[in-house]
């Protein structure tokens, strides 16, 4: 999730683990603690994009990780606050680290909460940007910390607000099977043949779902809006894998679509490949569009070494697709 959420969350649980005897400043730690385990994003700065990608969520979003630093970071709050319990601040630690990666697991991305093992927890429920998850539960934050420590309303807001974004997380669960069911039987409807589905909500909200559908020849791209009154359509995209040829063979080839989860396509521009990863969907609503979300050029240089090359997102792209999807929400 963004950082505000993963911040909001972490401070809620710091509250909820240590708040009664330290007040406010179980929040900040817990806000400190909620942010953490995404510091795995400089590695961008160190590394290719590919082993970026493969690190991004993985140690730090790990109960491992969880189990080593809490003590850690316990031990050092307890040196210098006044609260020396080093026991109770590696419990908020714990709490607010683990908690992260539990929410991240709800996105499309997910985690590799399960580290070492080399299995990527995704439910893909909800959105990584999700205001009726966030905008309640900094509300119900905000309460709490203007209420005396020791305040019934301060637990009962703090609480309130855990309760509420709990809740709505199990709600998406619920949307998500909706959501597959009508993907389902649009395609029966449709007498089409597929492998796999795979579902996840569009930007922003868990009212408009997107699905991957896995054919033999190209992958199909549908929406679903719990407000449509008119029957799922999909759109084919050629799979296009035959263009790799020997780069097929290639161990960052192979690593970016195990990242992907098989979810791509393959382009070709210029004279350049594209790599699309499919499961973060389209920067375009228009027919026939190739701009992908994800979409990595691979270069190779004289030397036969292969290298992925993001392709940048402009803002404009952005708005047109926040107004693209609006749209398509109310069932337009």
């Amino acid at each position: 999730m963004d950082s505000l959420t993963q911040i909001v969350l972490g401070a809620a649980v710091g509250e909820a683990v240590l708040g009664k005897k330290v007040g406010n400043k179980a929040i900040l730690y817990g806000a400190i603690a909620g942010t953490i385990p995404d510091l795995d994003i400089f590695a961008s700065h160190f590394t290719d994009t590919v082993t970026a990608l493969a690190i991004h969520r993985g140690f730090t979003h790990s109960i491992v990780f969880c189990v080593l630093f809490a003590p850690l970071f316990g031990w050092l709050v307890s040196r210098f606050e006044s609260y020396k319990d080093w026991k109770g601040w590696s419990w908020l630690f714990f709490w607010a680290l683990i908690t992260h990666p539990i929410l991240d697991a709800h996105t499309t991305w997910g985690t590799q909460f399960f580290w070492p093992f080399d299995l990527r927890l995704a439910f893909k429920t909800i959105f990584v940007i999700d205001p009726l998850y966030t905008l309640p539960f900094l509300i119900c934050l905000i309460l709490t910390m203007f209420q005396k420590r020791t305040s019934e309303k301060r637990r009962f807001y703090n609480g309130l607000g855990l309760t509420i974004s709990t809740a709505y997380l199990a709600l998406t669960f619920v949307l998500k099977h909706l959501a597959l069911t009508q993907f389902e039987d649009a395609l029966l409807d449709q007498n089409i043949i597929y492998e796999q589905i795979d579902t996840r909500p569009a930007p922003l909200n868990t009212i408009l779902w997107s699905a991957n559908v896995d054919t033999k020849d190209a992958y199909l791209l549908g929406y679903y809006s719990f407000f449509d009154t008119q029957q799922t359509r999909f759109e084919a995209f050629p799979k296009n894998h035959q263009l790799l040829g020997d780069l097929i063979e290639n161990e960052k080839v192979q690593r970016m679509i195990s990242i992907s989860e098989g979810w791509h396509t393959i382009i070709k521009k210029d004279g350049k490949l594209y790599y699309n990863d499919l499961r973060f969907g389209l920067l375009s609503m228009e027919p026939q569009s190739q701009e992908f979300v994800f979409q990595y050029r691979i270069d190779v240089d004289e030397n036969g070494n292969v290298n992925f090359v993001e392709q940048e997102k402009s803002k404009r792209d952005g708005k047109k697709l926040i107004s693209d999807l609006w749209n398509r929400l109310k069932g337009i």
